[in-house]
């Protein structure tokens, strides 16, 4: 059996590892595409939030695309496209996946330099995209999605070996404190939270929709916020908020009239591509989860993005 660093859902009792990974990967700030306060911040909190990323035009542009694809599913491969969880409420889209793979768009925001130069930077190797969605939290209907950490799903269900990824997440819309908007756990990144319980087979077709297997115990969170705390970004769009792959994170049902939309992205490192899953687990789909990459990605230039 392969050695696993972060053991997880193989005992009933949960418990927390030292993370065994760096946060920041460089070995300098030398042509750091980003200031050294935002770097730090990240290294220290494990996230951080770039504004005046995209300019009002490619917002409009890439709110164009997004709208497109939610009002046309039914054009999209089929299991790409998840819906709310609530019985009532199943013909609202919640999210769509692999959206660098179903839209020039989005693949051109994805190998865009002002994205993709960070990963670079961060994880010092090459990048590839781990997953890419759309979350669309619409106003009244958008359900809250409970505290996790992605890694912890990425390495038991995945098999991502080490914490070499982060995610950026491009709002589409501005963002509201009353609209339910992703809430980060300051300083979380620095411990791995094993949790308890088996993987049911298939569980992404659950845990797309409402995260029930790899939840903290709420004993070790309620510790990890009074160690940090909560922060809640709402910067408005065009900004990026990025985070490491363990950051804790979750967010509240939005039952306000203000929709929040935002184009998702996770950059792996080249070298921490997946192996078979440390759950012993069938490996996800690819459209949740990318193996079947055979090169890097390439940069794109820092052009602007268009709708096409």
């Amino acid at each position: 059996m392969k050695d696993d660093l972060y053991p997880s859902r193989s005992s009933t009792q949960p418990r927390t590892y030292e993370r065994k990974d760096p946060v920041f990967y460089g070995k300098g700030t030398s042509n750091c595409p980003i200031s050294s306060q935002d770097l730090q911040g990240y290294i220290e909190n494990g996230v951080m939030v770039l504004e005046d990323m995209f300019s009002a035009e490619e917002v409009a542009s890439l709110q164009t695309a997004a709208n497109s694809m939610r009002q046309n599913a039914n054009t999209l491969q089929a299991e790409t496209v998840v819906t709310e969880p609530s019985a009532e409420r199943n013909d609202i889209v919640r999210s769509v996946f692999a959206i660098h793979q179903q839209s020039d768009v989005f693949a051109n925001i994805a190998a865009s330099e002002r994205l993709s130069d960070i990963a670079r930077f961060i994880l010092n190797d090459d990048v590839y995209i781990h997953q890419s969605r759309l979350n669309y939290k619409p106003g009244f209907h958008g359900k809250e999605f409970y505290w996790h950490s992605d890694f912890e799903t990425w390495h038991v269900e995945d098999g991502m070996p080490r914490m070499r990824a982060l995610s950026m997440s491009v709002m589409l819309t501005d963002n509201h404190s009353q609209a339910g908007p992703t809430m980060f756990v300051s300083g979380s990144h620095n411990s791995f939270v094993s949790c308890t319980g088996e993987t049911p087979d298939e569980n992404y077709k659950k845990s797309l929709k409402k995260q029930e297997v790899g939840v903290p115990d709420a004993d070790i969170l309620t510790h990890m916020v009074e160690t940090g705390n909560i922060i809640a970004p709402t910067p408005p769009a065009g900004s990026v908020v990025i985070f490491d792959c363990n950051t804790m994170h979750g967010s509240n049902g939005n039952i306000t009239p203000l929709e929040r939309t935002n184009a998702f992205f996770v950059y792996n490192a080249w070298s921490n591509r997946l192996t078979t899953p440390y759950g012993g687990t069938k490996e996800r789909p690819e459209f949740i989860a990318h193996r079947l990459v055979d090169r890097p990605l390439v940069a794109a230039s820092k052009k602007s993005i268009q709708a096409a």
